[in-house]
């Protein structure tokens, strides 16, 4: 008999061009789905994409549900000096929730991870017993004729946080823009900001406390939102406390960004010692 997910992440899995050639898997999805199952949960991702991305492969330990799509949803990132754009240079087909398996709606974390409108409120209520997450910044974004994204702001914002349990996103999702940072945060129940090297803001029964990072040795940055998210959410599940939730987090993330890509993804080991002895900025 199937069973249930503990931690199912929905949303599109992402061939990411690199600047010399190739391509790296990115995502949300694929990144905190990998982050769950470091963490010890049992992980599931439903996604859409080519078969060419071969995501068994990439995502050994994840049960996977892929709607085979014509093409992968592509980023570039483009640089002009150390500014950075972005491009969408394909989507995959969109994500619908009736295409959920009936099995894993009682999976008991889920994490919506838009990240080009592939996602409807149709997925909303679609895990009714689970702790329901979103990081929005698929619906948050928008883009050119010539693919280069942008920021916009999130027309449904308020009726799909009134449905969901934690909302988490970046500041650098909205620009920087404190003031829609403080909006964003304060329609939801639970709000996880990340800032950066600043750590994260926890705003919860309006009030925000600022959780601070640990110290890490940088060398790439792809996927620690992400991380943070599934930390969060995995912790928050555990414990019931937001803050603690987010200094996990924030160990999790501290540690992502010591590796390159996927592989920087630490194991639950490596969280709990770097929340014990590591040195906070």
């Amino acid at each position: 008999m199937a069973t249930s997910p503990e931690f199912l992440a929905i949303g599109h899995v992402t061939k990411d061009l690199l600047p010399g050639g190739g391509h790296a898997l990115g995502g949300t999805v694929t990144y905190a789905s990998l982050a769950a199952h470091r963490l010890g949960l049992s992980a599931a991702v439903l996604t859409s994409a080519p078969t060419d991305l071969d995501l068994p492969r990439h995502l050994q330990g994840i049960e996977l549900h892929v709607i085979t799509s014509p093409v992968a949803t592509t980023f570039e990132n483009a640089y002009d000096g150390e500014r950075r754009h972005q491009y969408v240079r394909s989507t995959a087909l969109p994500l619908p929730a009736a295409q959920l398996p009936t099995a894993w709606r009682g999976a008991a974390i889920v994490l919506l991870g838009p990240l080009v409108g592939e996602l409807g409120v149709d997925w909303l209520n679609a895990c009714p017993a689970a702790l329901a997450g979103v990081t929005p910044q698929g619906w948050m974004r928008q883009w050119d004729d010539t693919g280069r994204v942008s920021v916009k702001a999130w027309s449904n914002a308020q009726s799909i946080l009134s449905q969901v349990d934690v909302l988490v996103f970046s500041e650098e999702d909205v620009a920087n823009d404190e003031a829609a940072v403080q909006r964003y945060a304060r329609m939801a129940r639970i709000a996880a900001v990340t800032r950066g090297h600043r750590g994260a803001t926890v705003f919860l029964d309006e009030t925000a406390r600022d959780i601070p990072a640990f110290r890490a040795r940088e060398v790439d940055f792809t996927g620690a939102g992400d991380v943070f998210a599934a930390a969060f959410l995995v912790r928050l599940k555990e414990t019931d406390d937001p803050c603690e939730a987010a200094a996990f987090a924030n160990g999790a993330a501290s540690l992502c960004i010591e590796g390159q890509g996927i592989d920087g993804i630490p194991s639950r080991r490596q969280v709990n010692e770097r929340v014990r002895k590591g040195k906070l900025r």
